[in-house]
């Protein structure tokens, strides 16, 4: 492959027959291949060293076709050959028997034996299965999103030389949460959606593949809205494998990784910690090789620009100011990168420093501000970044949750300047903690929600309806309605995205680093 960046991003368009003398692009794995395509591939990697990738695509499909013939072999060998002895054992003659009359003897009687009473055995107490909860990606407010940076394209990973490829079998149930259809359908009925919810999703998902441009991304700034318009798209399951969202993941897949730089960033100021969400998100539901690399470089960039703070400011930069939205953004790419898999010595220390950089902007009463301990709506993003870290347990989350009663969401009557922005990690604070409050406020938000979607009928290419969503506020409208709407899909999608963290058996596994509790290390606090 060449280590040109613009012929990759070349190489990889279309879903062309593989050509045994070059390598496939990222894509083409999810290419199905002709029996004849399969015979030729094997036939040339048994020519190949066995060092390469060639030769291993080989043998695994020799041992793969080689299962389903054995099956069948060694059954029909131990018949015949059964058959065979038994047919040695037979003598041609009739054998005789020689019987011999025995005089009955007289038993002496037992007593009789007691009858048993049937008593019905206690099953064991069932065993609940409860999984550590992945992390739901926050929105960052764009409305002032810094110019972007020009800076050369980042050198693409390798090619796969040395490696078999295969389509993963993997399924990583922590990040995946409940998104394969059969999944969905229960984590809509156990926590409250319905399939007027779904339909709403379904015809949003279907507004942003019509809305997709030809080179992937979606306006703008196109960097930031291709990553949350990829995250609708996962968080549904779809991957550049579905039959009716497969290209237009694949499309923006691949103009975010021919948007990251050379030291992992990509172009922009919150496009930074949102693309490196959705990239990791990407790799996590493909286990792609080359999705794993380009996230390993955004995550180490994201944590190169963390404070000692445990917080984040504009465009990674350093300083002491600590911005709650950026920091929300930043705090859930790292641990979507950790439920990926992603294998860095500093991410977890990361995490747990982001737990104290929230608590630094935490009020006594309740709520988290914007660049200090404050209330109103950012109290969202604190919480729900402390929940996904481990810390739903700590006073300021409980606090928050207190502060958050107030909170009401009428589409008529909206809270807030940017009511879809401050709902978005609301309904995700609200689903996390379960129980009654998620149920009273699942109660309202959904329907509200799906009410207030502008349907198109019969305006999708195959005929279908798709659906959209402005703003309710004027503040937020000037943000597009690939923002508003990629949020509001978001939020339908709560149910399946990710199991609640009240399932979660324990806190973060952290390794060896310890999660300190506010309770335990006074946090200065300047009113």
């Amino acid at each position: 492959m060449s280590d040109d960046p613009e012929v990759v991003v070349q190489e990889m368009e279309g879903a062309a027959p593989i050509d045994l003398d070059h390598p496939p692009t990222i894509m083409s794995l999810f290419d199905e291949l002709s029996l004849k395509q399969h015979i030729k591939r094997v036939m040339h990697g048994l020519r190949q060293p066995k060092d390469t990738g060639e030769y291993k695509f080989a043998m695994l499909q020799i041992y793969r076709l080689s299962a389903p013939a054995m099956a069948v072999i060694v059954p029909f060998f131990a018949v015949l050959m059964l058959a065979i002895f038994g047919a040695m054992g037979q003598d041609a003659t009739p054998s005789k028997l020689e019987v011999m009359i025995v005089e009955p003897e007289t038993v002496e009687m037992l007593d009789e034996i007691e009858d048993l009473k049937d008593e019905p055995i206690e099953p064991p107490e069932p065993i609940e299965m409860e999984f550590t909860p992945t992390d739901a990606p926050s929105v960052s407010d764009v409305s002032t999103p810094a110019p972007a940076v020009n800076q050369p394209f980042a050198p693409k990973p390798a090619s796969f030389d040395s490696v078999a490829v295969v389509k993963s079998p993997i399924v990583l149930k922590g990040i995946i949460g409940n998104r394969s259809p059969g999944s969905r359908g229960s984590a809509l009925s156990e926590y409250g959606g319905s399939g007027v919810t779904e339909a709403a999703v379904l015809r949003a998902l279907r507004w942003l593949k019509k809305e997709q441009r030809p080179d992937g991304s979606w306006v703008s700034p196109p960097v930031a809205m291709t990553g949350f318009g990829l995250l609708c798209f996962l968080a549904h399951g779809e991957t550049p494998a579905s039959e009716e969202f497969g290209a237009t993941v694949e499309k923006a897949i691949k103009y975010l990784l021919g948007k990251q730089q050379a030291n992992g960033r990509f172009p922009g100021n919150y496009d930074i910690p949102i693309a490196t969400y959705a990239i990791c998100e990407a790799y996590g539901l493909t286990q792609v090789p080359m999705l794993q690399e380009s996230a390993e470089k955004a995550i180490a960039a994201v944590i190169a620009g963390q404070h000692e703070s445990g917080g984040w400011d504009y465009n990674l930069g350093p300083g002491t100011r600590d911005d709650t939205s950026y920091m929300g953004w930043c705090a859930q790419a790292l641990k979507a990168g950790h439920m990926a898999g992603i294998q860095h010595s500093d991410l977890m220390p990361a995490m747990k420093k982001a737990v104290k950089g929230f608590q630094k902007n935490a009020h006594p009463a309740g709520g988290f501000g914007y660049t200090g301990p404050g209330q109103g709506g950012l109290t969202g993003v604190g919480a729900l970044c402390m929940q996904l870290l481990g810390a739903a347990k700590e006073k300021e989350v409980r606090n928050a949750l207190v502060y958050l009663d107030q909170v009401t969401f009428d589409w008529k009557a909206p809270w807030g300047a940017r009511p879809i922005y401050y709902w978005y990690y609301i309904t995700q604070v609200k689903f996390h903690e379960g129980g009654e409050t998620w149920k009273k406020w699942n109660n309202v938000f959904a329907m509200q929600l799906v009410n207030n979607q502008t349907v198109l009928k019969g305006a999708g290419a195959d005929g279908k309806d798709i659906g959209y969503w402005d703003a309710p506020a004027e503040a937020e409208k000037s943000h597009g309605l690939v923002y508003n709407t990629a949020l509001c899909t978001l939020m339908l999608e709560v149910y399946y995205r990710y199991l609640p963290t009240f399932k979660a058996p324990k806190d973060i596994d952290y390794g060896d680093v310890e999660v300190v509790s506010s309770d335990d290390v006074p946090v200065d606090i300047d009113i």
